[in-house]
C-alpha cells in the first residue's frame, strides 16, 4: 500500500472513530427545539410534549424556543444555518416545510437538501365545516351549490398560505369549484364569522370544529384525512365523498440542519419515537383528532420531497404568493 493510500485510510478510520465517539457522547449539553411560531398552537404544544420526554430520557435539558416571523420562514432559516451538531432542531409542519418554499419566492435554504430529517411526528386532520344555515348536508351538495354560483360562497382561513387556506384551495382544485377566499389573522376570528354567517365554509382543526358541530352551531361535512378518525367515526372523509385521493391533513416533523452525523440523527429519531409512543403524547394528539407517526428518519425525508411536489400545482392554481 502506498504512503498516500495509507494516509487516506488512516484519516478515514480516525474520522469514523471520532464520529462514533461523538454519537456515543451525545448529548452532553442542553438541546433546543425551535418552534417558528408563537406559543400555544399545535406545533408548540407538540414540541413541548416531545421536549419533556426527551429531557427525561436523554438526561439533558431540552429547551423549546419560540421564534415567530414570516410565516415560520424566519425560524426555518435560523435552524438551516445552524451548526449541524444535533443540538438545535426545528419543530416544523406542512406549512413551514412544504408550503413556504412554494409561496415565498426568496428563502435562503434548500427545502429538501437543506435539512437532516429526524422524525415524522404526527398527522392532524382538518375538518370541512359550513354555516348551519347553508343548504348543504354533505360534500356533494356543497359542490353542487358552488358550481351553481361560482365564486359566491366564501371561505375563511387563518391567513394566506396557512394550512386552512391550502386545504380549502386543494378542495377547490380537486372538485373543480371556485370559492371566495377571506383571510383572517388567526383561526378564532374566521370561525367567529363562520358562526355569524359572514362566511359559508372553511377548513380548520377538529378541536375547533367538532364541539361547535355537536352543539349544532356549525355543520361538519367531512374530514381531510384518507381514513376516518377514530375520534369522529361518523364523519366521512372528503375522499370517500366522491374525491378519491384527497388528503389535506396538517402534518408535523422534526428536522435539523443538513449534515448532522447519521448516528446522532438515528439516536434522536429513536428517542423522539419513544416520546411519540408514550401514552400521554398519544392522548394529547387524540385531543387534536390526530395520531403519532412512528418511523425512521427516511420516512420524513421521503414525505417532505413528496409533499412539496404534491402541493405545487395547488399553489399554482390558487395563485398563492407571499413576499
Amino acid at each position: 500500500m502506498s504512503f498516500g493510500r495509507r494516509v487516506f485510510v488512516g484519516a478515514a478510520a480516525s474520522a469514523a472513530i471520532v464520529s462514533r465517539a461523538r454519537a456515543e457522547d451525545f448529548p452532553n449539553r442542553p438541546l433546543r427545539i425551535l418552534v417558528p411560531f408563537t406559543p400555544g398552537g399545535t406545533t408548540d404544544i407538540l414540541a413541548r410534549e416531545i421536549a419533556a420526554k426527551l429531557q427525561a430520557s436523554m438526561g439533558q435539558s431540552v429547551i423549546v424556543d419560540n421564534k415567530p416571523g414570516a410565516g415560520g420562514t424566519l425560524g426555518c432559516e435560523m435552524v438551516a444555518r445552524a451548526e449541524p451538531d444535533g443540538y438545535l432542531m426545528l419543530m416544523g409542519h406542512i406549512g413551514t416545510l412544504a408550503i413556504n418554499p412554494l409561496v415565498y419566492p426568496r428563502h435562503s435554504y434548500d427545502p429538501v437538501k437543506g435539512w437532516t430529517a429526524l422524525s415524522y411526528c404526527a398527522n392532524v386532520p382538518n375538518v370541512l365545516a359550513v354555516n348551519s344555515s347553508l343548504p348543504a348536508t354533505d360534500v356533494k351538495e356543497l359542490v353542487a351549490l358552488a358550481k351553481a354560483k361560482p365564486g359566491s360562497l366564501a371561505y375563511g382561513t387563518g391567513g394566506t398560505a396557512t394550512a386552512s387556506h391550502l386545504a380549502a384551495a386543494y378542495f377547490a382544485y380537486a372538485t373543480g369549484t371556485e370559492f371566495l377566499h377571506v383571510p383572517y389573522k388567526g383561526t378564532a376570528p374566521f370561525v367567529s364569522d363562520l358562526l355569524a354567517g359572514q362566511l359559508q365554509m372553511g377548513f380548520t382543526g377538529a378541536p375547533v370544529v367538532m364541539p361547535l358541530a355537536k352543539q349544532g352551531r356549525l355543520r361538519a361535512l367531512a374530514i381531510s384525512s384518507t381514513k376516518r378518525s377514530a375520534a369522529f367515526p361518523d364523519l366521512p372523509t372528503v375522499a370517500e365523498s366522491g374525491y378519491p385521493g384527497f388528503e389535506a391533513d396538517q402534518w408535523y416533523g422534526i428536522t435539523g440542519p443538513a449534515g448532522i452525523d447519521p448516528a446522532i440523527a438515528r439516536k434522536l429519531n429513536a428517542e423522539i419515537n419513544k416520546a411519540l409512543a408514550s401514552a400521554d403524547v398519544k392522548a394529547r394528539l387524540e385531543k387534536e383528532g390526530g395520531e403519532p407517526v412512528i418511523g425512521p428518519t427516511e420516512a420524513l425525508e421521503k414525505h417532505l420531497a413528496t409533499e412539496i411536489e404534491r402541493w405545487r400545482p395547488v399553489v399554482k392554481a390558487a395563485n398563492i404568493k407571499l413576499e
